[in-house]
């Protein structure tokens, strides 16, 4: 198959460029509405309505809430009975995932001005976390840890992980990372469960975690009730290369990531036309080999482009522009090009920087901005199971200085109990 194929002298560039990178999630009325529904009648009837949506959705039937609980010795079971290089892959995943998030911990701080006043901010853990976890077929162990390791370090002290018939990879990487209870459900049912509490499940503070439009949608609507990690799109990997990869490398890291669905993107910039065609033609020699070809090949079809730079610097620039969620400078020397990089929620320095090491256990979070949002958003990390509180304690003489202060400007508002409230302490 033919990628599109661009070049930044063209006229037009410009629109194709934003026509290509625009992502618009589609919202559907009737998702919405079905979505709605099932919040509301798990906000009404609890236990009963997740169980009978259960039944309904995942062909799973059950009496009780009890009977989907699965027992911490279950998860534990199965970590033990992993093959060894499962069992060393896994824990040494968790061992550089925890390492990284470690140094992203944050302590209180405060000051002591001369007067005596006291300023400073007090850092809690959130109390209560929802880790949602695709289940069935699929297999997202490297998802568990990316969500529950961060909450852990943070010293989040419940973490609740729901997933609809999770298999011994996921319980076994839930176990290692120190999840607390898991429950088999999964869907908007479950985004409910968590978000209003029912007679078997608390009420959490914040939902993270990936899943199907349904649950998109839910925790979509569910937030202000419920923190929830990010409102993710599809998956975008952004290659710069100045042509001294090898082309194979390059097709199949664009691969990497329109294997994740038909709307993924992935987009290479380079200078060297040469070099694009070698990609080009990599695309062609490999994706018949591909077993999820189909979804590669429609992914790079609607999405996917070679864009044929004046330089490295315009490379630079685009990429800023695009913003993209992973982003790979497979140049001779990243790092002097890493400053002119300012937008993408992971940046993989040089050739040897495959993206699909960053998915699973080079240590940094997986979770990452998209669609654009890596212009104003961060990667999921332990910050973000963190609450931040101000904390002020005015002494005797600050509250006659910072009191007229105060004053003048709330009676500039109009706000006259504000400014007699701060006169008060003085006068």
């Amino acid at each position: 198959m033919k990628l599109r194929r661009l070049s930044t002298r063209a006229a037009g560039f410009d629109a194709e460029l934003a026509a290509l990178t625009r992502y618009d999630a589609a919202r559907d009325p009737a998702l919405e509405a079905s979505v709605r529904a099932i919040l509301s009648d798990v906000r009404k009837r609890g236990d009963a309505a997740v169980l009978a949506y259960t039944e309904r959705f995942d062909n799973v039937s059950a009496r009780s809430m009890d009977e989907l609980v699965i027992p911490a010795e279950k998860s534990r079971a199965a970590l033990t009975a992993l093959a060894t290089t499962q069992s060393d892959a896994l824990r040494a995943a968790y061992a550089r995932i925890r390492s990284f998030h470690e140094k992203q911990l944050q302590t209180s701080w405060d000051y002591t001005e001369v007067d005596g006043t006291r300023l400073g901010q007090r850092l809690s853990p959130v109390e209560r976390v929802g880790l949602y976890v695709p289940g069935g077929k699929a297999a997202y162990p490297s998802s568990v840890l990316m969500n529950a390791v961060p909450a852990k370090v943070a010293g989040v002290r419940e973490l609740i992980m729901v997933s609809p018939n999770p298999n011994a990879l996921v319980l076994a990487a839930a176990a290692l990372a120190g999840v607390d209870r898991v429950i088999a459900i999964g869907g908007a049912q479950a985004i409910a469960a968590l978000a209003f509490g029912t007679e078997t499940l608390p009420r959490v503070d914040k939902i993270v975690g990936p899943g199907n439009v349904y649950v998109a949608e839910a925790k979509r609507q569910v937030f202000g009730q419920v923190g929830i990690d990010m409102l993710a799109g599809p998956s975008e990997i952004l290659v710069i290369s100045d042509g001294s990869t090898s082309a194979d490398w390059v097709a199949m890291d664009l691969f990497s990531q329109a294997e994740h669905d038909e709307s993924a993107q992935a987009i290479l910039l380079s200078p060297d036309a040469r070099h694009l065609n070698a990609v080009q033609s990599a695309i062609e020699r490999l994706l018949p080999e591909m077993p999820r070809r189909e979804t590669i090949a429609a992914s790079l079809r609607s999405r996917g482009a070679l864009v044929q730079t004046r330089d490295l610097d315009e490379a630079c620039a685009l990429a800023n522009r695009i913003a993209p969620e992973h982003l790979e400078l497979s140049v001779e020397n990243p790092d002097a090009w890493l400053p002119k990089l300012t937008n993408a929620g992971a940046v993989f320095l040089g050739r040897w920087s495959s993206e699909a090491i960053g998915d699973y256990c080079a240590g940094p979070n997986h979770v990452l901005p998209t669609a654009g949002t890596a212009r104003f958003s961060s990667p999921l990390g332990v910050y973000d199971f963190q609450k931040r509180s101000s904390i002020v304690s005015i002494s005797q003489a600050g509250a006659a200085t910072l009191g007229a202060i105060s004053s003048v400007l709330a009676d500039g508002e109009g706000l006259s109990a504000h400014a007699r409230s701060a006169r008060m302490r003085y006068e």
